[in-house]
C-alpha cells in the first residue's frame, strides 16, 4: 500500500514544480491559486469523467448516397470515390452495428480494421476527398504530413499525438474521437532510401511507431513532462480525489495514408516485365504510370521502402487518375469547386462581383495542364491571371468585372479600358450577357441532378425552384448545397406564416406551391421578412376571409398566387361562390 501511494502525485510538489516553471517563462505574471488542499487518498479510475458522449449510432449513410455527394466535388476518380465511399461506409457503419450491440464479446478476434492507401500524383484530390468524407459522415479528423515524423526520428511521440489532437476535434469527446478519421499525407517520405546500405532507421522507426495505433491500442492523453497536462491532472484530481487515466483506444480509428509515389510505377513494369519474359511469351509494353500502378502489389510497395508489417496494416488501396485539360475545365465548372468561388470571395471583399467566361474557363485550364501539377496548377494561373486587377480595382468605382480570354492574353489593356470611364457601359453589358450564360448553366446543372439534390435537402426542386437556386448561387458567393439550403428555408419560413397566421387570427390559410415559390422569390429579391409578409397577408385578406367565414363557416383558404397578385379579384370571386 506505500508503494502505492508513493505513485501517486503529490499535489504540492506538483505546485511547486509548476509555479517555478511559469515564473521562469512569464515572470511573476502567471501564478497558480490552488483552492483546496487535496484528499490524502486517491482511487485510481480508468473511466473517462465526462458525461454525455455523443456516440455513432445516427450513422447511417450509404456507399451511393456518398459518391453522390462527392459527385459535387469531384470530377473523374470514378474508381477512387467508389473505394473510399464503400470502405469508410461499410467501417462506420460496422463501428455503430457493434456499438448498438452493446456486447464487447460480438467484436472478432483479430478482425482487421479496413486502413486505405492512396496513391496518385499531385494535384490530383487526394486531400481534398478525404476532408470532404470526413465533413459528410460528421465524424473528427486530423490531418498530419508523414514529414513531420521523419524529423523526429522513431521515437513515435508524434504518432501519439495524432489521436490526442483527434480528441481535441472531438471537444474532448474521448468516446466520439475513437470513432475519427487520422489522415497521413505524403507517406511515401518515410519509405527507407533504396540506395542506403542498412537499416534508414529515422523511417523505418517511423513506420513502426505507425503499426499499433493503425491497429489497436491505448494512447495515453497525459503527456509526459508537459506542464499543461500536468495542471489538467492537478485540476482533476483536487475537484473529484480521483486520478483519471485518460486513454484514447485507436481499435475503431481509421488510418487513411496517401501519398505521390513518383518511383514506384518503375518498379512495378520492372517486375511485371520480369515475370512476362520467356519462350513463347510476349513482352508487357509499359503503359503510363497509372496503369502500371494498378498492377500493384504488396511485393512493390515492400521494395518501395515500406516494411511487410506497415503495408500489412493498409488492406485497401486505391489509385487516383492524373487530370487532363478537359478534367481541369470540368472542375473550373463545377459549382463547388474551391478556385472559382476562392477567386469570387477574394473581390466581393472588395465588393466587386465577377464572374468567369467559359471561353476564359477553358484558357485557365490549358495553362494549368501545362504546369503539370494537376488541380493545384489552376490556383495558380488563375492568381497569376488576376493579380493585376486585384490590385487596381479595389480602388476604382468598378463593381462589376468579366474575366474573358482577352483580360487574361493582354492584361495590361484590358485593365485600362475597364479603368476607363467612356467603356463602363460596354463592359456592364458584357458582365449581364456572362451573368445570364453562368445562371443557365447552374440551372442545367441543378435539372441534371434535381433527383439526388432534392432527396439530399428534402426539398422538391421544381423547375421554378431549380432557377430561383440558380439565381440565388449567382447573386452570393457560396456553395451549391449552401444556396438549395437558402431555399429551403425560406420555404419553411412560409409554412410557418400559416401556421402562425392561424395561432394568431383563426384562420386557416394555405399558400399553393405557385403561391410558395412566388413568396420565396421575394425573400431573395426584395429582402423581406416573415413579418412583412405576415403583415401583408393580413392587411390584404383578413376582412375578406373572415367575412366569408362568418357567412360561410368555411375555415380554410387555399391561397394560389394569383391571389397575391391580385387580392381584391380573388376576394372577390371567392366571396361570390361562397356567399351568394
Amino acid at each position: 500500500m506505500k508503494e502505492k501511494n508513493e505513485n501517486i502525485p503529490d499535489p504540492k510538489k506538483i505546485e511547486k514544480e509548476l509555479g517555478e516553471f511559469l515564473n521562469k517563462k512569464f515572470g511573476g505574471s502567471v501564478k497558480i491559486i490552488s483552492p483546496s488542499l487535496a484528499p490524502k487518498e486517491a482511487p485510481v479510475s480508468g473511466a473517462d469523467p465526462s458525461e454525455g458522449r455523443k456516440k455513432l449510432v445516427n450513422f447511417d449513410i450509404k456507399p451511393t448516397e456518398l459518391i453522390a455527394y462527392l459527385d459535387q466535388y469531384i470530377v473523374k476518380q470514378e474508381r477512387a470515390k467508389s473505394v473510399l465511399a464503400t470502405k469508410i461506409c461499410t467501417h462506420f457503419n460496422r463501428v455503430k452495428h457493434l456499438e448498438l450491440s452493446g456486447d464487447p464479446e460480438d467484436r472478432i478476434t483479430g478482425s482487421i480494421k479496413s486502413n486505405i492507401l492512396m496513391l496518385g500524383p499531385t494535384g490530383v484530390g487526394k486531400t481534398y476527398l478525404v476532408k470532404l468524407i470526413a465533413k459528410r459522415i460528421g465524424v473528427p479528423f486530423v490531418k498530419a504530413d508523414a514529414t513531420k515524423f521523419s524529423e523526429t526520428g522513431y521515437v513515435g511521440g508524434d504518432v501519439d499525438d495524432l489521436v490526442r489532437d483527434l480528441v481535441k476535434e472531438a471537444d474532448d469527446d474521448i468516446e466520439l474521437a475513437e470513432c475519427g478519421i487520422i489522415y497521413i499525407d505524403e507517406i511515401d517520405k518515410i519509405a527507407s532510401s533504396r540506395n542506403l546500405h542498412g537499416a534508414d532507421i529515422s523511417r523505418t522507426g517511423v513506420q513502426r511507431a505507425l503499426l499499433k495505433p493503425m491497429e489497436e491500442t491505448d494512447v495515453d492523453l497525459k503527456v509526459p513532462h508537459d506542464p499543461v497536462s500536468m495542471m489538467q491532472e492537478l485540476e482533476s484530481y483536487q475537484r473529484t480525489g480521483r486520478r483519471s487515466q485518460r486513454r484514447v483506444n485507436t481499435a475503431n480509428i481509421l488510418f487513411i495514408m496517401s501519398g505521390a509515389f513518383s518511383d514506384l510505377a518503375e518498379i512495378v513494369t520492372r517486375r511485371v516485365t520480369h515475370h512476362t519474359m520467356g519462350f513463347g511469351s510476349s513482352l508487357t509494353k509499359n503503359g503510363n504510370a497509372n496503369q502500371m500502378l494498378k498492377q500493384l502489389t504488396a511485393e512493390d510497395l515492400v521494395e518501395f521502402g515500406f516494411e511487410s508489417e506497415f503495408i500489412g496494416r493498409l488492406p485497401v488501396r486505391c489509385i487516383l487518375d492524373s487530370l487532363s485539360k478537359e478534367d481541369l475545365f470540368s472542375i473550373l465548372r463545377m459549382p463547388n469547386n474551391p478556385v472559382v468561388l476562392g477567386k469570387r470571395l477574394d473581390f466581393a471583399a472588395y465588393g466587386i462581383d465577377i464572374v468567369f467566361t467559359t471561353e476564359a474557363l477553358h484558357l485557365l485550364a490549358e495553362r494549368a495542364a501545362r504546369e503539370n501539377t494537376g488541380a493545384r496548377g489552376l490556383v495558380s494561373v488563375v492568381e497569376n491571371a488576376l493579380l493585376e486587377f486585384e490590385e487596381k480595382l479595389p480602388s476604382s468605382t468598378v463593381s462589376k468585372f468579366v474575366v474573358t480570354p482577352e483580360v487574361i492574353t493582354d492584361p495590361g489593356t484590358q485593365l485600362t479600358d475597364i479603368l476607363a470611364d467612356e467603356n463602363r457601359d460596354t463592359f456592364e453589358k458584357h458582365y449581364l450577357a456572362a451573368s445570364e450564360t453562368e445562371k443557365k448553366y447552374i440551372n442545367t446543372y441543378i435539372s441534371d441532378n434535381w433527383k439526388d439534390l432534392s432527396l439530399r435537402h428534402g426539398l422538391t426542386l421544381s423547375k421554378f425552384r431549380s432557377e430561383l437556386v440558380a439565381q440565388y448561387y449567382c447573386a452570393h458567393v457560396t456553395e451549391l448545397g449552401t444556396a438549395i439550403k437558402t431555399i429551403k428555408a425560406y420555404y419553411e419560413a412560409v409554412k410557418k406564416i400559416e401556421v402562425d397566421f392561424y395561432q394568431k387570427y383563426d384562420l386557416n390559410i394555405v399558400f399553393e406551391e405557385d403561391a410558395v415559390d412566388f413568396l420565396i422569390e421575394q425573400f431573395i429579391k426584395h429582402y423581406i421578412t416573415s413579418e412583412d409578409i405576415m403583415t401583408k397577408i393580413y392587411n390584404d385578406f383578413y376582412d375578406g376571409l373572415n367575412l366569408i367565414r362568418e357567412k360561410s363557416e368555411t375555415n380554410r383558404f387555399f391561397i394560389p398566387r394569383t391571389a397575391l397578385l391580385d387580392h381584391e379579384a380573388y376576394l372577390e370571386n371567392l366571396i361570390r361562390k361562397k356567399i351568394s
